[in-house]
């Protein structure tokens, strides 16, 4: 028997508002608390799954790859298409991190806090 439920993850970050829009326009959903200034948005998904982000004074992104710095975590994220979907985060102000080998099933990127995701082909 489980002891818990998750029910949401948390990004720590400078703007909450600014990367719940940037994952907004990943994911899709509908965001909550978003108004400008906002110390904490909810990103309510499809399918009842959420991510939220809180507003964390002195934030300093996460380092990847960096044995000496911990990536702490990392989102991945299926797509149908690599290609279409690379081009849309780079769009929305996504960095490639590791993204020059095209023949892995996965591409690594930073959101625009500096958090690691992966767009993982399914």
């Amino acid at each position: 028997m489980a002891v818990a439920e998750l029910g949401v993850v948390v990004l720590d970050c400078p703007d909450p508002v600014a990367l719940g829009r940037f994952y907004r326009a990943v994911l899709g959903g509908t965001l909550e608390n978003g108004d400008e200034g906002a110390d904490w948005v909810d990103l309510r998904l499809p399918g009842g799954r959420a991510l939220a982000f809180q507003l964390a004074p002195g934030y300093v992104p996460p380092r990847w790859p960096a044995p000496e710095h911990s990536q702490q975590f990392h989102l991945d994220l299926d797509v149908p298409d690599l290609d279409a979907a690379e081009e849309a985060v780079l769009r929305l102000g996504a960095k490639p991190l590791d993204a020059e080998d095209r023949s892995r099933s996965f591409r690594v990127y930073a959101d625009p806090a500096g958090h690691p995701f992966c767009l993982c082909a399914c």
